[in-house]
This record gives structure tokens, C-alpha cells and sequence, in this order.
């Protein structure tokens, strides 16, 4: 977007771009989010930002008014292919705190010098600083949503002092923390029932699609997952210890609710859950997009909103995805939940087995130690997801949300039983790449068959690059709407919903969900 692009949206208040950039007002030295009620300010005050790290830098703090950090992340980090947008991946991952600036360039292919100064051209901020900007989100969303002490708050935010903490946001805020808190005092805050649980309203930009419920539903492992109709709950390892979750939506608002965590892993973990979900899209530009296509026009316009999920963890992802190929998800599933058994068991009082979690999926140490004996199936099948594993704990394979689909490729197409199915699929959901298309997908062709053949578009969906991955979702909810019909005949349109404002205080069983979905 251009200047003049950006300064129409401010002034229309267009809360779609929120998040996508920042708006700094020289003539009172704060920066705000596009849908600021402030009156619009005049074009020569004006100068905008990729980033509110950037904005920082150049010593504006954030409107008191419209809270600019409380807002989804821009989708353009996925997008993003270049050496900013996979930084980025990484930064909000928690990289910087696991690895350091020199392991942060290390992992792009970059001395910390380059790194640094490309950051600085592309975004307006170096990697400490964009850190730093992450950081001071994070705290925000504790201080006015939790009961949380002040000295929790800073190390669950990845401050390394209680110092830091202060100083940041008073710099970034123009308040101390004490004062941040008191801006939300009349907010209800939920009282934590465990030392380390806490609830947090998840920022999303809106229509949301609740299928991707459904979607994990198909999915879950029993023991390590649980989903319904608007919940999903599992146990997850992360840095610095393991972790439950459950993220419920009650048709308006998405909650976090963390039943035990090490604080210095809340930031990761709200990344990762930000990924599953996707709720950095901008649902309202791909519906746009997609509806430019006649083929999948009345999807987009029945299922506003569609999300493309994402990982939690790379490696395991990829493990999912190599015994999903070319078997249904109810077979994969049923694979994946023997293999479980080889996951590190719960100790008995851990919150995760009051929804009926025991396990954590299994590391790839441990599926190269014990998956021969849990795996069934073809021979070569399963000899590919142990040489994977193997390599995977060897550290000879390595990836993250730092690569793109072109390292990607290079990275995993050698291993025996990777194709290009493999890759794309594992783009799609581990580094959110919003422009996959899987042509030879079996539940993509039945989606296809549903369709009318409109001549002059393109097979592979190219005229809505650089949305083909959203496309692909469509073409799945065609194919498992088709398949739903064959199993239970002619029924309403539509699928049951949650009564308004209702929510389950505990996730709800599993439904079945068709084969039609790839693994």
C-alpha cells in the first residue's frame, strides 16, 4: 500500500487494517491503529509504519485511546517470503530468547550485521527491537486481562528484569504498569484456580469461521487432543516444559484459557496458538479475492471467514502429514493414536486429566526409539516416518517457522516418502503460506468434481494467488459436504451451531467428521 492507499484507510477507520501498519502523528508524538476514533490527522503530520517496534524507534507511544498493541498481527508476516517475513516468524516465536540475535541471523543464513540492517531497511526496527515491541504486547494483554502479579507479568511477557519490564512500558505506553492495569480496572478479570492458569481474549479480525473446529475435530488424538463444535483443548510441549490449552468461541469472542505453563513460555505459546488458528488472515481481503472466482463464489459467500490451520509444532506436523498421505483421516487418525503411545504420559493430578488428557504427542526421539513397534501398515510407509524421525532427532533435519516453501522443499524432498504433496501441505499449516494449491489432493479433486467447469480459469486457481491455500479449504468443505450427503442423505444446508452466547464449560465430544479431508 502507498501513502495515500494508507491514509484513506485511517480516515474511513477501516479496522481491517489493524495491525497491518501503524500511524505515527508528529504533532502529538503518538502512533495509533488505523481505526483510531481520533479525528484523522493532516496528511504533512502523518508518517506510517510497518511496525510499532518501527515507531518506537523514532520515539512515539502508543494512543491511550485506541491501544494500537492491542491488535491482530498483520497477515503479511506469511505472506512473506523474504528474509522480513521469515524474522519475523521466528521473532514472534520466541527465537531471539532461545537463541539469541547471532542464532536468529545464523538460522536465516545471515551474519547479525546483515540481519540488522535489512530489518532496519524493510521494517524500521532491528530484531532486539521488534522483540522488545512483541514483548510489550504480551504484557499489555496480562496486565488489563489478568489478575497476574506485576513481577509475572514481566517474565510470562520474556522481560529478563523486573527493571526492563518497567522501563518498556513506561516508554511504549506513557504509563507505569501499576497505572496500564488500572486503564482496564472496570474489566471483569477472571481469578486464576491455579498459579500457572490464566484466560486471555484472543484479537482476530473478523467474520470467523468456526469450521476449523471441525477441522482439528477430525484430527485429534485421543489423549494429547479434544475438540467440538466451538472448542478445542490439548497438551503441548514447549520450551521450557509441557503445557495444556483451550481455546473456546462463543460466536463473538475467542478465549485462551492455559491450564499449566511455565510463564516464560506464554509468548510462544500465544504465537502458536495465533498459528493453529490463523487469526492474523485478513478473512475480509481472501473472501474478496476468492470470490473473483465463479467456481467457488457461493462457498466464499456461505463461509465467510474460512481459516487455514496451522501447526503447534513443526516436526510433529510432519509426522501427521506423512502417515496421512494417501490414507483417510479416520485411518490416520487411528495410526497417529497407536504411535501416541510412545508420547510422554501426564503425572496423575496434572490439569490436563481433568478434560481427559494424559499424554503429549511423542517426541522424534521417541518415535525413532519406539515407533516400529506402534506403527501398522505398509512397510515403506512406516520406515520413511522412522528415517524422518531419525533425522529429525539426529538434528540432520531441520526447519521451522523461519523457512519458506523453497528451503522447505530443499529440506524435506530427500527424505524417503516426501513429495510435493508433503511439502505443500506442510507449508500450508507449519509456516502459514497462503498460496498453496494441492493439485493432485484426493479430496481436492472431489471438491473439484462438485464444481461447473468455467472455461477460461485456471486448474490450479491461480487467478486468486495469493489465496490458493484458503481456495484449497473451500474445495475440502465441498468434498466432505459431499461425502457427509452420501453417508446420511438429503438434509438441510448447513451444519448446527452453538446457541448465541452459549459455551461449554468443558470442550465437547468429538464428532466424526468425513474422510474427505487429507491428513
Amino acid at each position: 500500500m502507498d501513502f495515500w492507499q494508507r491514509y484513506r484507510a485511517i480516515d474511513a477507520r477501516d479496522p481491517r487494517f489493524d495491525g497491518q501498519f501503524y500511524t505515527a502523528v508528529r504533532s502529538t508524538g503518538i502512533y495509533c491503529r488505523p481505526s483510531c476514533p481520533a479525528r484523522t490527522p493532516k496528511p504533512e503530520n502523518v508518517t506510517f509504519y510497518e511496525t510499532s517496534a518501527a515507531a518506537h524507534e523514532a520515539g512515539y507511544r502508543a494512543c491511550k485511546r485506541c491501544l494500537p498493541e492491542a491488535v491482530p498481527g498483520t497477515p503479511a508476516w506469511n505472506m512473506r517470503s523474504d528474509v522480513a517475513g521469515r524474522a519475523m516468524r521466528l521473532i514472534n516465536d520466541g527465537a531471539l530468547s532461545r537463541v539469541g540475535v547471532e542464532g536468529l541471523a545464523k538460522k536465516l543464513g545471515y551474519s547479525s550485521r546483515q540481519l540488522n540492517r535489512i530489518l532496519h531497511h524493510e521494517l524500521g526496527a532491528g530484531p532486539l527491537s521488534l522483540a522488545r515491541a512483541s514483548r510489550a504486547q504480551t504484557a499489555r494483554s496480562l496486565l488489563v486481562s489478568t489478575p497476574m502479579k506485576l513481577s509475572d507479568v514481566a517474565f510470562a511477557a520474556g522481560f529478563n528484569s523486573i527493571r526492563q519490564f518497567n522501563d518498556t512500558v513506561s516508554d511504549v505506553f506513557a504509563l507505569t504498569p501499576t497505572a496500564l492495569r488500572a486503564t482496564a480496572a472496570s474489566a471483569p478479570q477472571r481469578a486464576a484456580s491455579h498459579a500457572t492458569s490464566l484466560t486471555l481474549n484472543l484479537p482476530y479480525r473478523e467474520p470467523f469461521d468456526r469450521g476449523i473446529f471441525d477441522f482439528l475435530a477430525a484430527r485429534a488424538i485421543p489423549g494429547i487432543e479434544i475438540a467440538g463444535v466451538d472448542g478445542y483443548s490439548r497438551t503441548l510441549r514447549l520450551p521450557h516444559g509441557d503445557a495444556v490449552f483451550t481455546v473456546e468461541y462463543d460466536g463473538g469472542t475467542l478465549t485462551l484459557t492455559v491450564g499449566a505453563l511455565d510463564l516464560h513460555d506464554l509468548p510462544v505459546l500465544l504465537s502458536r496458538v495465533r498459528r493453529l488458528f490463523d487469526l492474523d488472515a485478513d478473512p475480509v481481503a481472501v473472501d474478496e479475492t476468492l470470490a473473483l472466482d465463479t467456481r467457488i463464489r457461493q462457498s466464499v459467500s456461505s463461509v465467510p471467514g474460512i481459516r487455514v490451520p496451522g501447526a503447534v509444532d513443526p516436526q510433529e506436523l510432519l509426522v501427521r502429514a506423512m502417515i496421512g498421505q494417501q490414507i483417510t483421516v479416520a485411518a490416520a487418525r487411528t495410526a497417529l493414536s497407536q504411535l501416541s503411545d510412545a508420547g510422554t504420559r501426564l503425572p496423575d493430578g496434572h490439569p490436563a486429566t481433568a478434560l481427559g488428557l494424559d499424554r503429549l504427542f511423542p517426541t522424534s526421539e521417541e518415535i525413532a526409539r519406539s515407533g516400529a513397534g506402534l506403527l501398522r501398515g505398509p512397510r515403506r510407509r512406516t520406515d520413511s516416518v522412522l528415517a524422518a524421525a531419525g533425522a529429525m532427532a539426529g538434528g540432520e533435519l531441520d526447519f521451522d517457522y523461519g523457512d519458506d516453501r523453497g528451503t522447505l522443499a530443499e529440506k524435506l524432498l530427500s527424505l524417503p516418502g516426501v513429495g510435493p504433496w508433503t511439502v505443500g501441505y506442510v507449508a500450508m499449516r507449519v509456516i502459514g503460506d497462503p498460496d498453496v494449491f494441492l493439485a493432485n489432493d484426493a479430496a481436492v479433486l472431489n471438491g473439484l468434481k462438485r464444481l461447473e467447469a468455467v472455461e477460461g480459469l485456471p486448474a490450479d486457481f491461480g487467478n486468486v494467488s495469493p489465496w490458493r491455500s484458503y481456495a484449497t479449504m473451500h474445495l475440502w468443505r465441498s468434498a466432505a459436504a459431499q461425502a457427509a450427503a452420501k453417508r446420511t442423505g438429503p438434509t438441510s444446508p448447513g451444519r448446527p451451531t452453538a446457541t448465541a452466547g452459549a459455551r461449554a464449560s468443558q470442550p465437547r465430544p468429538l464428532r466424526q467428521q468425513p474422510a474427505s479431508f487429507p491428513g
